[in-house]
């Protein structure tokens, strides 16, 4: 077990489908802790509302589940502890809520904050997103904002993590760090 004052948090990037939250599911089973679940989704329509669907019934039933579509770095202080093992599912979604706020000055500062709080909080920590620049160059200024916003946070998370994991077709690809 980590001690009080360690951190060890674990990146795990790949595509749609690549396996990501299947390893974050294993390894925080594999922990013997309690897990948190962050889950950053917003069931906006019916396909979405099916797909919260499998995942919930998917999961074990003993995780507490946060449900945190905007606010992740206060949500990392509550819930990232020496005792418990948590993870973020998925950075990207909750980029791309950031990018659609109303507020357009909100995603900066909600980007600072879970930087903040990950230079701050002690425990288990894998967060889970979607390499998004593996392909060509969007169409529409949204969609390049998109890319290039979670390229540079993927940059600035991969610093901070001891363990880097690019997920391809199931298979862990460890980037950094020893492999999962």
């Amino acid at each position: 077990m980590l001690g009080r004052n360690e951190m060890s948090m674990h990146l795990i990037l790949g595509g749609a489908r690549s396996g990501k939250s299947t390893l974050a599911t294993r390894l925080a089973e594999a922990s013997g802790r309690p897990v948190a679940l962050i889950v950053t989704a917003r069931a906006d329509d019916a396909e979405m509302v099916a797909r919260i669907q499998r995942h919930r019934t998917s999961r074990p039933t003993t995780w507490t589940v946060i449900e945190e579509p905007l606010a992740l770095g206060e949500s990392l202080r509550r819930w990232v502890g020496p005792d418990r093992f948590v993870v973020v599912d998925c950075l990207t979604l909750w980029l791309t809520n950031l990018l659609l706020d109303a507020d357009p000055t909100r995603f900066q500062r909600e980007r600072q904050a879970l930087l903040e709080a990950l230079s701050q909080v002690s425990g288990a920590l894998v967060l889970v997103s979607n390499e998004t620049g593996l392909g060509v160059v969007p169409m529409g200024p949204l969609s390049r904002q998109f890319v290039d916003e979670s390229g540079w946070l993927h940059q600035d998370l991969a610093r901070m993590a001891d363990r880097v994991t690019l997920m391809v077709a199931g298979l862990p690809m460890p980037l950094k760090g020893s492999p999962s």
